[in-house]
This record gives structure tokens, sequence and C-alpha cells, in this order.
């Protein structure tokens, strides 16, 4: 059941009636896939502050004092003069009334969503190259700039194709043709401060309702950096607009007062809800047992102050652990003045002994009042997590029809590859889930608990069966001489959530940190009320090490791989992708799928590989499909575009029946959301394909933009 904690006063009548109601090229496949992860969950009592101080000199009380502050008159006034502001305006549907693609995910329900039906599933073999562009901000990692990390999602805005890089510059583009507009350097530092590379998400934007004219930023583009910096910038002009903090820049660092073992990074841009920043931010992967604790700040979007903080721990477990943080995208339904956080996990990601105690809101969706940052509802999808199973990405808000009734729902994707639905004004179950017991360790590891169950879908079912170890791929282990054998034999494997040991190869994990849905998510067609979700079929081990032994294994770490100290706890920790000598999984294919399901019964309509795997410059059977890194789109064309695999493709499927209907080469894995937009009454698809060393060494800069021949 939902935790459901302190409801805003304007939302207490509409919660209240809701919950009424091929050989040799074969050999040559695949490269270790390291793992996906980014960091940090939390636990415990929840924080929400309200701040009237500037950006610049914002403040966090903590719960107690918090509580203690005058809450009551603040909370009834807030109120007021939100059912006055919701009393004089229109409604906010679900679904934009016009084509939108503004932020990460397209649109605030993080639908992915297009009504342009000019490209249909009948013409959209015909798409053409219209455009592409080069940013030059692009680094293979072999000097001494670290390798870029390039996850953008084409934002279409006020007549502008608006990026970000992984030099941390913003573009602003020609939607038609691609000619730079206008470009900004930030001079941000590129070293890899938090992460094992230069990433960028790209951007975000805000315009003013009524604006002013002839002043300034009344229209903001946003882009943050890994030294945690926020830059606000008038998006006509491409000028920092200097009533935005401090002369456009703000420093998200001045409120890193816990553990500052890294700097606040913003890689993901903010979710931009009405004139709010909900900023949240990344560090550092499995460093650390305690470690900055995760804060999502309310900013005001067009001048950078601070109106309220939350925090997903408790000050007690904020002062031993950290992170349980939101470093991906959120997502809002506005009209019921709710925002959605995909929380993370805490730290020690791997080892829980420090962190014994109940903390709900960590690796869970959490329901926040827009205006006030109070928790409404909140689903913890993952108890006592010691995997790293972090809230990847942003919940997908739907409205479906189940059993004859219509559901104000979310569905929420997890590296696990469970699909969680719920109503998303109350967090009650739409399909039953339930809690079930899981494994409870080996007894070698000192000090850990385990959580005696989990809760685990019904419907949609999982998408991959973990119910027993994955079958041996026999080629993989024959051309390994049975390597992939001995290794399932030294695997420790009872079932998802398996928990870390320390004994031979440590726990077989299927999916661990790189498997499952990422952070691209779920994409939804609200008319045929179809959900479309790409995962990845990825078997890792992870193993704990004592101190002593820890020193003496250490062997280095990759780009989400290999070996992580998780310095002050008593346990460092091995994390690899399960492969032979020669990097070939030892698994079955597929390695990623696209599916389809009918979210009025959470079936599958419809499942198939997407991608091929590829390394050495061949290119496997598409019949095995790959692992995907970003998400899909979808159109009321009924037409479905992802790139997101291995061989750098970008295509397009059917929605209906999941056939291949078009594709086209790109520079490197197209691992960013794409984006659908409209421009001078012709019909664009927009890609960004700048690679990722999870899948292999192959990096871009390319933004590289399709439309059907003009007659």
């Amino acid at each position: 059941m939902p935790i459901s904690l302190s409801q805003p006063s304007t939302l207490t009548l509409k919660l209240a009636a809701t919950r009424l109601g091929s050989v040799t090229a074969l050999a040559l496949l695949l490269a270790p896939l390291p793992l996906l992860a980014q960091d940090q969950p939390a636990e415990s009592d929840p924080t929400s502050t309200r701040s009237e101080s500037p950006a610049s000199s914002g403040t966090t009380a903590s719960p107690s004092s918090a509580q203690a502050n005058d809450e009551s008159n603040r909370d009834v006034s807030t109120a007021d003069s939100s059912d006055r502001q919701n009393a004089n305006r229109a409604p906010i549907p679900l679904v934009p009334e016009k084509p939108t693609w503004d932020s990460f995910h397209g649109q605030l329900n993080a639908q992915k969503y297009s009504p342009l039906d000019q490209i249909t599933a009948d013409n959209v073999g015909d798409l053409e190259k219209v455009w592409e562009y080069h940013t030059g901000d692009i680094s293979d990692g072999s000097g001494d700039t670290p390798a870029t990390v390039w996850s953008a999602t084409p934002v279409f805005a006020n007549d502008t194709i608006y990026i970000g890089t992984p030099f941390y510059r913003l573009i602003a583009l020609d939607p038609g043709t691609g000619e730079e507009k206008w470009s900004f350097d930030t001079k941000s530092s590129r070293k890899a401060l938090t992460q094992p590379v230069l990433k960028n998400r790209g951007v975000s934007y805000w315009e003013a309702e009524n604006p002013v004219a002839g002043e300034p930023c009344q229209k903001i583009v946003y882009m943050g950096t890994m030294d945690a910096q926020l830059f606000a910038l008038d998006a006509d002009t491409g000028e920092l607009c200097k009533g935005f903090a401090d002369n456009g820049v703000l420093n998200v660092n001045q409120w890193n007062d816990t553990h500052a073992e890294w700097p606040l990074s913003v890689l993901q841009p903010p979710t931009v809800v009405g004139d709010h920043l909900m900023l949240g931010w990344a560090g550092m992967d499995w460093a650390y047992e305690q470690a900055p604790p995760g804060t999502i700040f309310s900013l005001n979007a067009q001048t950078g102050e601070l109106e309220w903080t939350f925090q997903a721990l408790s000050d007690e477990m904020r002062e031993k652990s950290g992170t349980a943080n939101v470093w991906t995208h959120m997502s809002a339904d506005r009209e019921n003045g709710l925002l959605y956080l995909p929380v993370s996990s805490p730290s020690p990601n791997y080892w829980g002994g420090n962190r014994t105690e109940e903390a709900p809101l960590a690796t869970s969706t959490t329901a926040l009042d827009i205006e006030t940052g109070k928790v409404v509802w909140s689903r913890q999808w993952v108890h006592h997590d010691i995997w790293d199973y972090d809230i990847n990405s942003a919940p997908t808000l739907m409205d479906i029809t189940v059993d004859g009734k219509e559901v104000p729902a979310l569905i929420q994707a997890t590296k696990q590859g469970f699909l969680f639905v719920v109503n998303r004004l109350t967090g009650e179950d739409v399909w039953p889930i339930e809690e079930r017991p899981v494994p409870q360790g080996d007894g070698s590891v000192e000090g850990e608990v385990y959580a005696p169950t989990q809760p685990f879908p019904t419907k949609p079912a999982p998408l991959l069966d973990q119910s027993e170890k994955p079958k041996i791929w026999g080629l993989a282990d024959a051309v390994g001489g049975g390597q992939c054998s001995r290794l399932w034999d030294d695997l420790t494997y009872e079932g998802m959530y398996t928990p870390p040991t320390t004994k031979g190869e440590g726990a077989l994990a299927y999916p661990d940190s790189a498997g499952g849905v990422q952070w691209g998510g779920v994409a939804f067609d609200p008319v045929s009320q179809t959900a479309i979700v790409n995962t990845s079929h990825i078997v890792q081990t992870i193993k704990l090490y004592n101190r002593e032994d820890y020193e003496k294994a250490d062997s280095g770490s990759g780009n989400e791989s290999g070996f992580s100290p998780q310095e002050g706890a008593p346990y460092g920790m091995r994390l690899e992708v399960a492969t032979n000598w020669l990097g070939m999984p030892c698994w079955e294919p597929p390695f990623g799928e696209l599916v389809a399901l009918d979210m009025h019964t959470g079936d599958v309509k419809w499942r198939r590989p997407v991608g091929a795997s590829q390394q050495y410059g061949f290119f496997m059977p598409e019949k095995w499909g790959s692992p995907t890194i970003g998400g899909p789109a979808v159109t009321a064309g009924g037409v479905v575009f992802i790139g997101a695999s291995m061989d750098a493709k970008l295509r397009a499927f059917s929605l209906e029946t999941g056939e291949e209907l078009w594709s086209d080469q790109a520079q490197a894995p197209a691992v960013a959301n794409p984006s659908v937009y409209e421009y001078q009454g012709r019909q664009y698809v927009a890609f960004v394909a700048g690679g990722n060393t999870i899948l292999k060494d192959q990096v871009g800069d390319q933004v590289v933009v399709y439309a059907l021949p003009e007659k």
C-alpha cells in the first residue's frame, strides 16, 4: 500500500473522491557490457522545507525544525493562494492540446507522444535526412579530455531546437535547416568530477505565461554542468539572464553541506513545472559509505530563488549514509498539482549495514505537492536496496480504462524489468502488486540485514524471466572452452533479489544495474492506450570483498563497471557483465527487446528483438537484439521511433504490429530520446547520436533530422 503523508489541502477533495471509486563472425560478438548505474536513493523521514530566501542564501531545515515552524498557518495561506489561482485558470489537460516537445521526455507527463500524423506507418519508409549538425564537442577519451557521453533530447520550443553538449555549451538551431542561431559556452571544467565521462542530458525551457514586452528573459533555456552550476539564458538571444541567481548562474553546490565528497552535478536538466524549476543532481557511484544526501530543490524559474526543498532521508540517516537522490528527470500532473520523483538508492549501494532502519522513501516513486514539496503519497519499489536499483526514469502518466473504469494512472519502469502501475493521485494499485518472500543471504556478509519481502507486480508481467538462472549460450560457452559453465557453477542465484556475497564469483544478478529499463522510460499512445518500452537482457555478477581482500583484488574500473571501494564501509565491491574471454555474453539472446503493452489489460500486444549487437565492425543477426540505452517516441501516425542500440541505427516500427518500417545509420548510438515536432507545416523527427561507452567505444556529436520529401 502507498505511504500517505501530509496531503496538501488543495488536493484533499480530489484525492478523497478518487479513493472512492552466425561462427567466426559470431565469435566476434559484443564487448563486455558495463553497467548502468547512477547514484543515490534515500531513507527515512522526509523533509520538505519552504524557503523565502534568495537562491544565493537558501537554507534547508531539518525535519524536526521544519515541523516546529508555524507550518499550519503557512500551509493554509499557501493552500488559499493556490485555490484562488486554480479557480481562475482553465483546466490543464494531461496530454497537451498542441504538439509539444519542450522537455526531456517531450511533455511533463513523460509520454513521449506526438499527436502529429503527417508521418504514418504507410509512408515512414520514405523518410529522408533533411539536415544534420555536428557540435564538435566530442572526445573518445584517448587524450587528456575524458570520453563524452551525450544523451540530450533535442528540445523544440520557441520555433528553435535547443541542445546542450558534453562540453557544456548550449546551442540554438533553426528547426527547418539546422543553421546555428546562437551558442553559449559555459567554460565549465572538462574534468570528470563525478562521472567517469563527460556527460550531458540536454536543456530545459520556460516561458512566461504573460510576457512583458521589451523585457529580456521572458523565455529562458537552462543547462547544468558537472561542476554544479545551473545557467539561465535568454532563449531568443543566448545572453545570460542577469535577474536569475548570480547574473544568470546558480551555484547549486552552495547547498552541498553534508558529506561533500563531490559537487552536486547537474547533468539532467531541471524539470520545468509552471513557474518552478524542480532540480535534482547526480554524483559518484559506489565510491563512499557516506555521501551527499539527496535533495530536490524547487526554484523560481525567473529568479532562481529557492522556494522549498525535499529530502528523502531522515536527519539520522543523512549523517551516516547519503544519496537517495533524484538524478533523472521527473514528471508532473499540473492539473492535480503533483510532482513525481523517481528516487534512487542510499549509499553505499551494495552494503546496507550502516542503514538498517526503515527508509520508506528510498528507491521509490514519491508524489509531492508542486507548491509546497510535501509528500502526498509514496511507493517503495525496493526495500533496503543493496543492488543499486535506483528508480532511474520518470514515471509515465496516463489515463487508462481498466474493467470499464477510467483510471488516472502512472507506470513506473525499473532496472529490474518490472512495470508498476498505480493510481497517480493516490498511489494505490491498478493491478495487484504483491509482497513476496525473497532470498535472505548466505551469512557471508557481516552486519547486513535483508528485507523479508519485496514488491512484485502481477500485471504487466516482468519483462524478464528472473525465476531461475538464465540459460547458458552454447556458442559463447564453446568459444570459451566451458568458461561460461564454470562461471555459472560458481555464482550464487536463488532468484530475483539474491543478495551480494563474498563467496565464489559472487551473486548472479538478472538484471542488475545495466539491465531492465533505463532512463528513457516508457512511451504511451493515449489513443490506443498502448505503452511502448525497450528493455535490455543482461546478466551481471556482484561480489563483495572485505577490506584486505579488496586491496589485493582491485584491478580498477571502467564506465560503470569493475571494482569500487565503497570507502568507509567494511566491504568493497566488484560488478561485472557475465562474459567469456572474448567478451561474448554467457547467456542466451535476445539481448534487448522492444515491447508493446495493452494498458486496458496489462497484457503484451507484441514484443520483438530491437537493434543488432555490434563489435569489431561486425553486426550480429538482428534476431539477437541489442542492449539499449535511451527511450522510444510514439506518434498519432502509428509509428514508434527509437535509436538506443549498439549498431548506431535509427529505426521506426509499427505501433500496431511491431514491424520494422524504416532505418538509417547514425554516427554513433543514439542514446538520447528522439523528438518529434512540426515547423512551418512539416513534421520532423530529430535524434542526437552521441554514443555511450557503456554500450561500446563509439562516440558522436551529431544532431540528425528527418522528414518526408516535400511535394
